[in-house]
């Protein structure tokens, strides 16, 4: 062993030296030099930091640079995230997107445009005017649609969501609320109420009538029944009459 080379390294180093940090990783760690100044200085991570990607082999396992206008990369070739400027498509970093794409400067991607959807139109309202639909002849009817797939920034923009239109009804009167309620359950009562009077009235009649049909038998029972009147010229005697 190189004089220079230590055994008992810290950080996860196998192998390493006074100067230049680590020259070797213990198994399944990633070897990677930092650059501090003009030096740089070998370092052992579970994972490759942001700008490099990790590639494995049987004596050690590296982490590689990806390209300039990379942030994070999968491979060399195929970058995950872009820097400062760019839009991600397919692994690559663009400066501008390809047509028919458009740059999301959320994601810093570039992705398919989206057009605005909306759902069929539903039946026309009944006409009304002022909130009303009686007490006129002239008023309005609507009808409304929603919105199913709302637009990207470069997708087409939605259209109305309502439409309104003149509409002519044959024009009646309105009834206030709950007049015509109120009118039909007093009539119901009144009605009612002089059925029920000329039930009285008809109940108190029979029972006069039977009253004076009744008094009349018991008089006839007690009082003495009336002897016919003679006739004058039949009672006359032979003697007045000869006289």
């Amino acid at each position: 062993v190189h004089p220079n080379v230590s055994q008992g390294c810290q950080g996860g180093c196998a192998t390493c030296s006074d100067y230049n940090g680590c020259l070797s990783c213990k198994p399944r760690l990633f070897f990677v030099l930092e650059r501090i100044g003009m030096k740089q200085i070998g370092v052992c991570l579970s994972s490759c930091p942001s700008g490099y990607y990790g590639t494995r082999h049987p004596n050690i396992n590296n982490c590689a640079k990806c390209k300039a206008d990379c942030d994070t990369c999968f491979t060399r070739n195929f970058c995950t995230k872009c820097k400062s400027g760019f839009y991600l498509y397919s692994g690559k970093c663009l400066e501008k997107c390809p047509d028919g794409l458009e740059a999301n400067n959320h994601t810093m991607e570039c992705t398919s445009i989206v057009h605005c959807e909306a759902s069929e139109w539903s039946p026309w309202s009944p006409c009304t005017k002022k909130g009303k639909t009686c007490g006129f002849k002239r008023g309005n009817e609507v009808r409304v649609r929603e919105i199913v797939q709302h637009p990207s920034a470069r997708g087409n923009p939605c259209p109305a969501t309502s439409e309104s239109r003149k509409c002519i009804v044959q024009r009646k009167r309105c009834q206030k609320e709950g007049k015509g309620k109120k009118n039909r359950e007093e009539k119901r009562k009144k009605s009612n109420k002089d059925e029920s009077k000329e039930t009285r009235q008809e109940s108190k009649g029979r029972a006069a009538r039977r009253q004076n049909r009744e008094q009349r038998e018991n008089n006839n029972k007690t009082q003495p029944k009336k002897r016919k009147a003679p006739n004058k010229e039949q009672d006359l005697s032979p003697v007045d009459t000869a006289h």
